[in-house]
């Protein structure tokens, strides 16, 4: 959604709300209000992580970033919906291009007056990141170094701008460096990260700053006389539903009422917990090992998260935990395979049968995602579901064995 003829004082940024609509009201609630007088962001991954994506296939977080935001970074969940010509629209990144013809693939940047200067936005995808991107989405695409390309960037829009915004999907140490590296950014709104600080954190002149994520609340940076100040909040735990949203609010609630439909009484042990994602993988690994036969099971631990249970596993606990929609591959193992490298890219893993003898692995049954974008992607059929195997451990009888 454009600015306008709005009068900005300040930028309000969320971050990997990955589709956590349980409490949109308040977000939205809060986001209309406020983008009277502020330029309304995101810092990527807005997309994946819950029921309502896979349900919907991104059609309700389409809506929410159109009716609400000016500007949008790319992150490496839903890259292929910011090439939808609405989004594309909204997308700004700096460092994303065409592998064939280098040509960027998204416009660098928007330049927009805030609190009386003339303020450049733009955006950078880290290179962890773009690797984490589905190796089909990201075929035919590159990021160059988000350093130098901000620097270009300056450099071809030297005097159009007093100040320089980043949303930044690269996390936030890299978020660190960058400011170091390019110390003429007054802001980086960080992301990706998934970590506990939030800053802001002053590095010479550049502030980095990154809002909550899962829609829980948001940054946001104000221009003073000298130099820029930023903060960040949560959102209010109630808000009423307003007029422009109530629409959209009320296929969210729609959506809401199918996940919670039950599958059927959890295992004892899993009751009213907050269940670890590398219990639950580790149960998954030794029975799919068991039951398959495969020389190994290769998982990685972020390919699960942990969601609070109760009694009955419900669609919406069993999507929540496993929100992905992963499906298990037989693969051949490339020779030269190393899984501590793949530790290093993909996050830790889960490896049944113990850790001996990993280097010399010549099959393994793990997702699609690993095969594909880590392991050559020579892979065979017929895929099974993740999400079938977790369901089986959770609701496991007293009795059964993993």
């Amino acid at each position: 959604m454009s600015s306008g003829h709005r009068v900005l004082e300040r930028i309000v940024a969320t971050t990997d709300v990955h589709s956590s609509f349980d409490r949109s009201g308040p977000m939205l609630a809060h986001l209309h209000a406020a983008r009277e007088r502020a330029l309304i962001v995101d810092c990527g991954d807005f997309f994946e992580g819950s029921g309502y994506y896979l349900l919907g296939d991104g059609h309700l977080e389409r809506q929410a970033l159109v009716l609400m935001y000016d500007i949008i970074a790319p992150g490496n969940h839903g890259w292929r919906h910011h090439f939808t010509p609405d989004l594309r629209a909204l997308t700004v990144c700096a460092n994303a291009t065409d592998a064939a013809t280098g040509e960027l693939l998204f416009r660098p940047v928007h330049v927009v007056r805030i609190g009386g200067r003339r303020v450049g936005v733009t955006a950078v995808l880290g290179e962890q990141a773009f690797n984490a991107i589905p190796s089909t989405e990201r075929a035919g695409h590159r990021v160059v170094s988000p350093g130098p390309a901000l620097l270009e960037l300056r450099h071809r829009h030297r005097g159009m701008v007093h100040d320089w915004i980043v949303l930044s999907h690269s996390g936030f140490d890299h978020d660190l460096a960058l400011a170091a590296a390019c110390p003429f950014i007054s802001v980086i709104f960080s992301g990706h990260c998934h970590s506990e600080r939030y800053g802001p954190v002053r590095v010479g002149d550049t502030l980095v700053v990154k809002g909550p994520e899962l829609g829980a609340g948001y940054a946001e940076a104000v221009p003073k006389a000298r130099r820029w100040t930023a903060h960040t909040r949560r959102f209010a735990d109630t808000m009423p539903v307003i007029e422009p949203m109530a629409g959209l609010q009320s296929q969210i609630e729609a959506t809401r009422e199918h996940l919670a439909r039950p599958i059927g009484p959890l295992a004892e042990p899993f009751q009213d917990t907050l269940p670890d994602r590398r219990e639950i993988l580790t149960l998954v690994a030794r029975r799919l090992h068991a039951r398959l036969k495969p020389e190994a099971v290769v998982l990685n631990e972020t390919c699960l998260r942990s969601a609070p249970l109760g009694a009955v596993l419900r669609q919406g606990d069993l999507l929540a935990i496993e929100p992905f929609a992963n499906q298990l591959v037989h693969t051949e193992m490339p020779a030269d395979h190393d899984l501590d490298a793949l530790t290093a890219q993909a996050g830790p893993l889960i490896v049944v049968p113990g850790q001996s003898g990993r280097g010399q692995l010549r099959q393994a049954l793990t997702t699609e995602y690993l095969a594909d974008n880590y392991l050559g992607g020579r892979w065979s059929g017929p895929r099974l579901p993740l999400a079938h195997a977790v369901q089986d451990v959770l609701i496991e009888q007293k009795g059964d064995k993993p």
